[in-house]
């Protein structure tokens, strides 16, 4: 089976997408054969402003219903292939839409929100983020991951400070995840995670998103599609290949604006971090040629098998076991 036939049949999730959400996206996920997406709904969002995004968002999918389908279960995903759509997985970067109401996890799990990442980059009511000192998981924390394990919803550690993370997933009763990452031994960066990091949470049951973002890649803005494969790689020989899968983090269709939100505390407080220029790898420009990194992976000497399940039957299984059949 060569690289295109292999892409076609396969299931292709990706763990991340904080795109612009419109149709011409929703297009391209089509090109790219996506069967399945993480779609962000919430950064600091609160409750109200966060249900307004999944009103809008429920509405996009019904508008576009040619090209989507709104995914509560695995099967959904299932679904989403067999019929050639690509599968809306509702996810947060962030638990500040729970407020302070550990109730509001069920409402949000009954709305289809499945994934939901414990922290933005600072300090919630939940844990620490990763771009400030870390004071670990509060004691409301362990109350949300306890309610997030019981309901059925991933815990994602992505932005997660180091300390809030190991106890995540120490307290967390399910599987976890880091949904969108890139290892500090290719390139020193406070969104980055160590060889021990990522070997803690693979053996604790957890599992690694790949992230392609060009400012965590050693080659930055001159990153090609084979950074990106190389990066997996190092990520998979830590983690086996059970525990492994892509989560892009690509932000297509934004503005500037868009991105100075995302790195000012509270999308308007003080500065985090610059991205500088946002560019991502040569060869993955766009969400259309996603059946380009199957076939770098092929390239690379991954098997067919291997290839399968870093493109998406990795994040099936783990959201078979988080979500339940």
């Amino acid at each position: 089976m060569n690289a295109t036939e292999l892409h076609n049949d396969a299931i292709v999730i990706d763990g991340l997408i904080c795109s612009k959400w419109e149709r011409a996206l929703f297009e391209d996920m089509a090109k790219g054969g996506l069967t399945a997406a993480n779609c962000t709904l919430s950064f600091w969002d609160n409750f109200e402003e966060t249900v307004r995004n999944i009103v809008e968002m429920n509405g996009l999918i019904e508008e576009s219903s040619d090209l989507l389908l709104k995914v509560r279960t695995t099967e959904d995903i299932y679904k989403a292939k067999r019929e050639g759509k690509t599968g809306i997985m509702m996810g947060f970067q962030n638990a500040h839409a729970f407020e302070d109401q550990v109730g509001y996890v069920q409402v949000f799990k009954d709305l289809g929100v499945g994934i939901v990442q414990m922290c933005y980059n600072t300090q919630n009511l939940v844990g620490t983020g990763c771009y400030e000192r870390d004071g670990g998981l509060s004691g409301f924390g362990h109350e949300i991951v306890a309610e997030m394990n019981r309901v059925g919803m991933l815990c994602d550690l992505s932005h997660v400070g180091s300390n809030t993370s190991k106890e995540v997933i120490d307290a967390s009763k399910q599987r976890v995840a880091y949904s969108h990452c890139l290892p500090t031994g290719l390139k020193e960066h406070p969104r980055n995670r160590t060889d021990e990091e990522l070997k803690y949470i693979a053996d604790k049951g957890g599992f690694v998103g790949v992230t392609m973002f060009t400012p965590f890649l050693a080659a930055g803005v001159n990153a090609t599609i084979d950074d990106y494969v190389d990066a997996l790689y190092y990520i998979y020989n830590i983690v086996g290949e059970d525990a492994i899968g892509i989560g892009t983090d690509f932000t297509q269709g934004h503005s500037h604006e868009f991105f100075e939100y995302l790195t000012h505390d509270k999308g308007y407080a003080r500065r985090l971090t610059r991205f500088g220029e946002i560019v991502n790898p040569l060869g993955i420009r766009t969400v259309g040629e996603f059946p380009n990194i199957t076939e770098a992976l092929l390239r690379k000497g991954f098997t067919e098998r291997q290839v399968r399940k870093i493109m998406g039957e990795n994040w099936v299984d783990l959201l078979k076991d988080v979500w339940g059949a």
